[in-house]
Parts: structure tokens; C-alpha cells; sequence
């Protein structure tokens, strides 16, 4: 059986220069020309970005909840980076 449906492509957009790219949702295309032309229609078609990266889901890879204990772990041991060890500096409110 032959499969017509079009690959799922992950779409971040960017709301001004310098901001960080955000996770706005997805899209279906048969290419990444056609992916970043469908996401413009549906996540700035209204001009809430100026920029777009289209992001084949396949090329995801990401922690699952299950990873929350040994995964992180090695971060969480390292007290010296926790922000109780620095000075704040003045004029900084906590």
C-alpha cells in the first residue's frame, strides 16, 4: 500500500530580531520549500514573525519523562552552579 501523506515538519518562528526561535506548532509538506511556504500561511500570516525554521519532525530528538531522574542528574550535583555561589550584584532586585 502506497502512503500519500505529506512528512510532519516541526515549524519555530521568531517574533522580532534577536529573540529566540519558539516552537509555534506543525505542518504537513512533501518538501522543506513547501514546508517554510505553509508555515508562513498558518503561523505568520499576520506578521507575528520575521523569521521561520521548519524542522523535520524525524530529526527531533528529545528526552522522554522517564529520562527526568538519570538524565539530569549530572547537572543537579554540581552545586557550584546553582546561583546561591555568586554575588548579585547591585541595583539586581531577587
Amino acid at each position: 500500500m502506497e502512503t500519500t501523506q505529506w512528512n510532519l515538519w516541526e515549524v519555530f518562528t521568531q517574533e522580532s530580531p534577536g529573540d529566540p526561535h519558539v516552537h509555534a506548532g506543525s505542518v504537513r509538506a512533501p518538501d522543506a520549500e513547501i514546508a517554510l511556504q505553509n508555515a508562513r500561511d498558518v503561523y505568520a500570516r499576520r506578521g507575528e514573525a520575521v523569521n521561520l525554521w521548519v524542522v523535520p519532525t524525524e530529526y527531533i530528538t528529545a528526552s522522554t519523562p522517564e529520562d527526568q531522574g538519570a538524565f539530569f542528574d549530572p547537572g543537579n550535583d554540581k552545586a557550584y552552579r546553582h546561583p546561591n555561589f555568586y554575588k548579585t550584584p547591585d541595583g539586581v532586585k531577587l
